[in-house]
């Protein structure tokens, strides 16, 4: 991390009044009447109010200010005790002078420190985040860290994506399931997944950006095209083999039927990407992140998912295929069975 500092004020000579809370008892003098003697003297208290030329003015009581600048002006105060007697503050008080923070800083009714910083070049602000917890860590028993701000809304987050990640695969398998009334044509489809992952980390790598969530934002535009390349394919084989093709025929040709329009398409995309990954300027990291790792997604999952979705297509279906249409056979069997 970089640029650490705390977000507050420094130390400042302060006068601490230590009061004797027993002798103040013994001498018949209230806990309120000290508090309100000593802060309607050196700070003010609200008295009353009157009304001049026509205007309602409020009155406030304060000691005057050669009267209140020292600490030694506190040996002028006199507190009254149950018995109506004044009695002087030195004869149950005493101060010390101390070093400390002219504002008290809480968090959750804790004392509490708020650190500022960054992450350092080539780093993200997780890895910034997890050091400084590394180094909390190390601190002695009962000082504790909490996150604020950003970092806060950040942790919630993260904490969350892998399950996120893993239900949005879920639905899209539930939906291609729906789409093609098949288990094994959308279990081909998302094996293909990692394909385009592969480029996006790679080309992110080479170029220094971190795992952040522009990156996670590009991941998802990098699974989407991966599965659209992967649909072009296996959605035409299938239909051949439909029509009565063998499975590796009707993928062979779905492989090279299907190669001009995931080359359109991607080349399309990947040119309307560019820009983000070559843009300079302000708000250009950003715009680099997400551009960086969908043009890499993009040029694996366009040439390495010609060449394994194929593959995988034929595993799958050698495997799941016959089973899954012995059992669809079945049920028109029974169908027109129950129709007769």
């Amino acid at each position: 991390m970089i640029a650490v500092r705390p977000n507050g004020m420094e130390d400042v000579p302060e006068y601490h009044l230590d009061v004797d809370w027993e002798k103040a008892g013994a001498l018949g003098i209230p806990i309120t009447s000290i508090h309100n003697n000593i802060a309607a003297a050196f700070g003010s208290a609200y008295a009353n109010d009157f009304i001049q030329a026509g205007r309602v003015k409020r009155v406030f009581v304060q000691m005057d200010t050669p009267y209140r600048m020292l600490p030694k002006d506190l040996k002028k105060l006199y507190v009254r005790n149950s018995t109506g007697k004044m009695v002087p503050f030195s004869s149950f008080s005493s101060g010390h002078w101390a070093s400390g923070s002219p504002q008290l800083e809480r968090y959750n009714g804790f004392p509490s420190i708020n650190i500022w910083g960054e992450p350092g070049p080539g780093h993200s602000s997780g890895e910034a985040m997890d050091a400084m917890e590394e180094l909390a860590s190390k601190l002695p028993q009962g000082i504790g860290f909490d996150w604020t701000g950003l970092s806060y809304q950040e942790r919630m987050a993260s904490s969350q994506a892998g399950l996120l990640y893993a239900f949005s695969i879920f639905v899209i398998f539930l939906v291609l399931a729906a789409l093609y009334e098949s288990w094994p044509i959308p279990l081909a489809i998302l094996i293909t997944l990692p394909l385009g992952v592969i480029g996006g980390i790679a080309a992110s790598s080479m170029r220094g950006f971190p795992n952040d969530v522009y990156f996670q934002i590009g991941l998802l535009t990098i699974l989407g095209l991966t599965t659209k390349n992967a649909i072009l394919i296996v959605q035409f084989a299938r239909a051949r083999v439909d029509e009565g093709i063998g499975l590796i025929e009707a993928t062979m040709e779905a492989a090279r039927l299907r190669l001009r329009p995931i080359i359109m398409t991607s080349l399309a995309f990947g040119f309307g990407v560019l820009p983000l990954a070559l843009a300079t300027g302000a708000g250009a990291g950003a715009e680099n992140a997400i551009g960086t790792g969908v043009l890499g997604g993009m040029i694996t999952s366009t040439f390495l998912v010609i060449l394994f979705a194929p593959l995988f297509y034929v595993m799958i279906y050698a495997v799941l295929g016959k089973h899954h249409k012995s059992i669809t056979m079945k049920h028109v069997e029974e169908n027109m069975t129950e129709e007769q």
